[in-house]
């Protein structure tokens, strides 16, 4: 659920992940300073090589002797790639940062050949060409990667090899046999829609998934949002579109598995989700075929924050379902954590990193059905609830309340915990106070202690502050 991703996108990798000649590098060349940064995110999961980039990748690029890697143009964000970094370097970065992969493959400009080719590298132990190539390259043992994305975002005009629903499902039917015979123990995500807003939403999942639902383990979907309407109410109340996308398409997968009388439920994952729209104007600027050139690089303010957390809430409402989420991205790139080149501080937490990172920690285990009764408010599209809640138990007996207040004005909460002896309260944080606009630059911004909370008996009381990201976190026995 608490996954992330990073592309070869601007200064994802390079001046993020990879810097050799930054004062924090070790000896593979990983800022250690990002490496700090990410472990308090706790990611367990991170998608890689893209996104858009992976559509005209060639993974062969990335391995061997770096001072045989060809530079390259990438089509995808008209950059100049130098293949410094690749397989072998995201592997070891991200046992070092305790994560797994999610490996996604080329069904862009490529297709079937490669995909098997690439999992025979990875995955295979030794005795075929490719397995032996890992192994000449510094890899004995293979690195058993089990999650596997079939391509990016087909559905999209903007993807190189851009395809109809029933071209994709057919290689993707095609990819995931070859690739199944190497590995039978992989996970298999294809390709959903882009956004809930594209046209060929709907259509797109039940074309494709017709042609290859019983070879897939989850159907991805990928939303962002932006602050094109202006308007507060109109912005903290996307979690609700968010909401409808998750269900809308858990209901098509069922609606395809009902009509090929099927046992298998396809799951979902939420490989792409996050606030993404400061950078766009500063994007158009950028001279085309730099190397790392400054892309994507939101700086999200206090507003921003606020709705992170009320996505990560419908993350945890939806855990029946999404069992694969990845906030886009990790590292410079619409990312909770920036990096500067040189300068103080080489590493510094934007406002979404906050609610991320106690999303991340603290919504392990299982998420509680819960029954609300609160305001709401109208806007454009939707009825908005004004107080956004989840809650979560975990094995240490910990029972997580994260809540957000979109209203302007204090609000008083109460939770009754059935079925739960209420042993009293562990800790209890706020994020709130900051004018909306508020960016995170001079690292002011941290969490604070919630006084105003009440445990007692099996209620949980609180005053929350206006526009407000609270966590409350009480002691209980099952």
């Amino acid at each position: 659920m608490w996954g992330s991703f990073t592309e070869h996108l601007g200064r994802s990798i390079y001046e993020g992940i990879y810097q050799p000649d930054h004062p924090t590098a070790d000896k593979d060349g990983f800022r250690t300073d990002v490496i700090d940064a990410v472990k308090k995110l706790n990611v367990p999961l991170i998608r890689y090589p893209g996104g858009n980039f992976v559509s005209a990748y060639n993974w062969e690029d990335g391995i061997g002797p770096k001072d045989k890697r060809p530079t390259k143009l990438d089509l995808a964000w008209r950059s100049k790639e130098t293949n410094q970094f690749g397989i072998h370097e995201f592997m070891k970065w991200a046992k070092k940062v305790g994560s797994e992969p999610d490996m996604a493959v080329n069904l862009g400009t490529r297709g079937i050949d490669a995909a098997r080719n690439l999992i025979e590298y990875c995955n295979f132990p030794k005795g075929t060409y490719w397995s032996d190539l890992r192994r000449k390259n510094g890899a004995e043992k293979p690195f058993n990667i089990k999650v596997w994305s079939l391509g990016n975002e087909m559905d999209g005009p903007w993807q190189i090899g851009h395809k109809t629903a029933y071209e994709y499902g057919r290689l993707a039917h095609e990819t995931a046999k070859a690739m199944r015979l190497i590995d039978p123990d992989i996970e298999l995500i294809a390709c959903g829609s882009s956004s809930h807003q594209i046209n060929t939403f709907g259509t797109w999942e039940e074309t494709l998934l017709d042609q290859a639902y019983d070879d897939v383990d989850y159907l991805s979907l990928h939303q962002y949002y932006d602050d094109s309407d202006h308007d507060l109410g109109e912005f903290l109340g996307k979690s609700v579109d968010f909401d409808h996308f998750i269900t809308d398409v858990a209901n098509i997968c069922d609606a395809v598995k009902a009509r090929r009388h099927s046992k298998k439920q396809i799951n979902l994952s939420i490989d792409e989700w996050n606030v993404w729209y400061h950078s766009k104007a500063a994007d158009d600027k950028q001279a085309p075929w730099q190397v790392a050139p400054h892309l994507l690089e939101d700086h999200y303010n206090f507003m921003d924050a606020l709705l992170v957390g009320s996505l990560a809430i419908t993350l945890m409402k939806h855990a029946d379902r999404v069992k694969i989420g990845c906030l886009a991205q990790l590292i410079n790139v619409i990312a909770p954590i920036m990096t500067n080149t040189n300068g103080d501080p080489s590493v510094w937490y934007q406002s979404i990193f906050y609610p991320f990172m106690q999303a991340s920690n603290f919504g392990r285990g299982i998420a509680l059905a819960a029954k609300s009764d609160v305001p709401t408010y109208q806007a454009k599209d939707y009825e908005v609830p004004y107080t956004d809640s989840v809650a979560t138990y975990d094995e240490n007996g910990i029972l997580t309340m994260f809540i957000v207040n979109k209203s302007k004005e204090k609000v008083d909460f109460e939770s009754t915990l059935q079925n739960f002896d209420v042993q009293g309260l562990d800790k209890a944080t706020q994020f709130c106070g900051y004018d909306l606009m508020k960016t995170n630059e001079d690292q002011s911004m941290k969490l604070e202690s919630m006084n105003q909370v009440t445990v007692s008996d099996d209620k949980v009381s609180a005053e929350l502050q206006p526009l407000s990201w609270n966590v409350i976190r009480v002691k209980v026995k099952d």
